[in-house]
């Protein structure tokens, strides 16, 4: 996980136009409001259907405009309401890794919601990217408060993990492309030149086939995929050259801010640096990377000798984590893959913020507590982060709505949920449905529960 400083949710989320309104729309009731400094939102359309949809919103960039948001595109909202439910979302009365705080205030909305509008038959959370990760947060720890989820593009391998998957690509990248310069991988003191040096140092690298060597390296141990944008076809797996070049563009335009400069942020809030790596074996993790023949490739054509430099990775001083800043991050939040409810996840293939490995990450401590039959997780073949259509995602809602009314999934096969896409029309569909059969590589670094209980962690 991680052009300069971006929100999670806005990296390429793809929206349709909206068109006229339907000709029987419902009246909707509109109230906005402010619960313990976070601002809400809240739709309820008349006739109701008893469900209310609660949204949670991604990591939105310390110093931006943070308004409530209760759906995360206007047609995709209006659908619902057309169909008869209530939407309603926080802002959070924070920004940054505002995990802790949305928890709170998205409870705080539903008792709210509760005592004003009455008590919902049945509660749906849903959410994007840091949403997601939200999302899975409430349905692990408020069970009695929700019926199903659907986390898209969450962080739900869970911020230990996530955040110290991205110190192991800065580390490669500093300790092959930069090791006698200040650039400060933890313990960032200013955010802004920290990122400034770390772009020029990639820059310089990307004009080089041995840069470009190392580069590739440093993303494949986080399992950085190579395609970018949503616009252009994926490259040919063999063509290394072209997955290294999409790879330099997540790492400069999306991924570096959050490694180099918004880490800060999340150190400020757990009162130090929850990440580490060691101990961490870094052939191991290029054996996993699904990028290690582009590894391999490139750097033979750049006569680079790739064992040498695993071997300076092997003997460079490795980073210690803060104990107490880690017991924040396992607080704010790692997860138990405990679920009661159906649970549909939705991930892009291509998406280099949160890669589709979280999926593996939640997936396999769900089945290990043997809640196959509530999990559904489900791929969109396309590039970006979020990057889903109305369509889509209207698709995946509908699906997740009949689990959780009939107690069996059906219409989750991705011909199938590309075919309840393109009923919608065209208006729901640009581009054209993706959803595809796919199971994600094994997550670089994954931490859960377990692990915080083997470490005394929580």
């Amino acid at each position: 996980m991680r052009k300069g400083w971006v929100a999670f949710v806005a990296v390429v989320m793809l929206v349709g136009g909206v068109p006229g309104a339907a000709a029987a729309a419902p009246t909707v009731t509109t109230e906005t409001g402010v619960i313990d400094g976070a601002a809400y939102k809240i739709e309820v359309p008349d006739p109701w259907n008893g469900t209310l949809v609660l949204y949670s919103h991604g990591y939105v960039t310390p110093g931006s405009p943070n308004p409530a948001r209760d759906v995360g595109d206007p047609l995709t909202g209006q659908h619902l309401l057309d169909e008869g439910y209530a939407l309603a979302g926080s802002s959070y009365s924070t920004t940054g890794w505002a995990v802790k705080e949305a928890l709170h205030d998205q409870i705080a909305l539903l008792d709210h919601f509760s005592a004003v509008h009455g008590t919902p038959d049945r509660t749906i959370a849903w959410g994007h990217s840091l949403g997601g990760m939200i999302t899975t947060g409430l349905i692990e720890r408020f069970p009695d408060r929700f019926d199903a989820a659907l986390p898209m593009c969450g962080v739900v391998a869970g911020g230990v993990g996530v955040w110290n998957s991205g110190l192991d690509a800065d580390f490669v990248f500093k300790t092959l492309l930069a090791p006698t310069v200040s650039l400060q991988l933890v313990n960032i003191t200013d955010p802004s030149a920290n990122l400034a040096q770390a772009i020029g140092i990639l820059n310089a690298a990307q004009a080089t086939p041995q840069g470009r060597a190392r580069i590739a390296l440093s993303a494949a141990v986080d399992g950085l995929p190579g395609w970018f944008s949503p616009a252009a076809p994926e490259p040919d797996p063999t063509d290394f050259s072209a997955r290294e070049v999409n790879q330099f563009l997540w790492e400069q335009q999306v991924d570096f801010p959050f490694g180099f400069a918004l880490r800060a942020e999340l150190e400020a809030r757990a009162g130090g640096n929850p990440s580490w790596n060691t101990g961490v074996d870094y052939r191991a993790l290029l054996a996993t990377s699904p990028n290690r023949d582009e590894v391999l490739a490139l750097y033979s054509a750049a006569g680079l000798d790739l064992e040498q430099d695993l071997q300076t990775l092997d003997s460079a001083p490795r980073i210690a984590a803060n104990p107490d800043a880690v017991r924040y991050l396992v607080d704010w939040i790692v997860f138990g893959g405990d679920i009661k409810h159906a649970v549909l996840t939705m991930h892009t293939t291509g998406d280099g913020l949160v890669v589709s490995q979280d999926e593996e990450a939640y997936g396999y401590i769900a089945r290990r507590l043997g809640h196959d039959e509530v999990l559904r997780q489900t791929f969109v073949h396309r590039a970006g982060h979020c990057a889903f259509t109305p369509g889509e995602t209207i698709a995946a809602f509908e699906a997740l709505a009949r689990k959780m009314h009939t107690h069996r999934w059906s219409g989750v096969s991705p011909e199938e949920l590309n075919a309840a896409a393109l009923a919608l029309g065209p208006a729901f569909n640009t581009p054209g449905p993706a959803y595809f059969a796919f199971t994600p590589a094994e997550f670089p670094r994954p931490f859960d529960k377990s692990d915080a209980h083997r470490l005394k962690l929580d």
